[in-house]
């Protein structure tokens, strides 16, 4: 041991063993190796700072290898230079691998930067999310149904990328459905993970469409194991079914001439349909009013006349029946737009509580 600590102190102390130092400068190609190593080095960690990285100790060491070859006369030098400029080629192949293996298509880049990258979500969870929907775009020519009134499973959550979709129920137009919107947003919202329903409206492409579609299992998996991925998609979601919201809310402006807030329970009275076997409400007290005036009153009975008004008979002091289930109904669109505001108010308010949920779906 006090050897070898002697044999190292006679290195560091006695100073180098070289007989003569070379005079001349070595040649440009040498130089030029070190200024290349010099600025790799001075490369980043992420992905394009390796590309740097790696650029550069490359090219210094191919100088290397130049320098040895024509300069040093060393094999060593040449062979150790070369494996250097090999193993930075390789980690220059493994860097364009992992670039083109990452790199999203043309729809999923374009809906990143339109959906996502305005919210900042991270590069990294918008690649599981579209790993969840297998990165496969789907597409609907024109008429061609997504999904069918009362036949087609809810079994999925699609968002559409291109193209517009009608929705309609019954046969009725209810709205549009535009690009980097969610076509069937109530549906998925209106079950829970273990439950299984079926499609109340009927989803029709009006032109070529093309839209990504999540599995319900594979979805619900993504979300119950990443929270912040499960964040995300009810601010989305929250944010498309309201806006599908106020849009019937500006057909129901355009059509009644009348803004209802669609926050109000009441407003079930207002859209609900109305009884199949009864009269609307509205016809009926028209005819009331204007029953009167068309029978004149007629003459009545002397002995009737003669009668004390202080003992009526007992027709008179007979109430009327309370009016039956079918005299509830709600009125109808027409009439309530030709009112006003106040007067149809009123009137809701005058038949009872509303509901705390619609039975049926608004007719519009």
């Amino acid at each position: 041991m006090s050897a070898s600590s002697s044999t190292v102190g006679q290195l560091l102390w006695q100073g180098p063993v070289c007989i003569g130092w070379k005079e001349d400068m070595e040649e440009a190609v040498y130089h030029l190796a070190n200024c290349f190593l010099l600025l790799g080095f001075m490369g980043g960690s992420r992905v394009y700072g390796c590309f740097f990285l790696f650029g550069f100790l490359g090219t210094g060491y191919l100088c290397c290898v130049l320098w040895g070859w024509f300069s040093a006369c060393g094999l060593d030098v040449v062979l150790w230079s070369f494996l250097l400029v090999v193993a930075c080629l390789l980690q220059l192949a493994h860097l364009v691998y992992r670039l083109r293996k990452d790199t999203l298509s043309e729809e999923f880049d374009l809906l990143y930067k339109t959906l996502c990258l305005p919210l900042r979500v991270p590069l990294q969870t918008y690649k599981e999310i579209v790993h969840c929907c297998e990165e496969q775009v789907l597409t609907l020519t024109t008429e061609q149904t997504y999904a069918v009134e009362g036949e087609t499973p809810i079994n999925r959550l699609s968002l559409l990328l291109s193209g517009r979709v009608r929705v309609s129920q019954d046969g009725q137009f209810l709205h549009y459905i535009f690009p980097y919107q969610f076509m069937d947003s109530p549906e998925w919202e209106s079950l829970r993970p273990s439950e299984e329903g079926v499609f109340q409206v009927t989803l029709t492409a009006e032109t070529s469409c093309s839209y990504i579609s999540w599995p319900r299992k594979s979805l619900h998996l993504l979300l119950t194991k990443e929270r912040y991925v499960s964040c995300l998609f009810s601010a989305l979601l929250g944010y498309d079914i309201s806006e599908k919201l106020y849009t019937l809310n500006d057909k129901l402006f355009a059509k009644f001439g009348l803004r209802f807030d669609i926050r109000l329970p009441s407003l079930y009275h207002i859209l609900g349909p109305t009884a199949p076997d009864a009269v609307p409400e509205s016809e009926k007290d028209d005819e009331e009013v204007h029953e009167p005036a068309m029978s004149p009153p007629q003459a009545m009975p002397t002995s009737v006349q003669q009668t004390p008004s202080s003992s009526p008979p007992p027709a008179a002091t007979s109430l009327s029946a309370p009016p039956s289930q079918a005299r509830m109904s709600r009125p109808d669109s027409g009439i309530l737009a030709s009112r006003t505001p106040l007067q149809s108010y009123s009137q809701v308010l005058s038949r009872g509580q509303a509901p705390l949920a619609p039975i049926h779906t608004p007719e519009l």
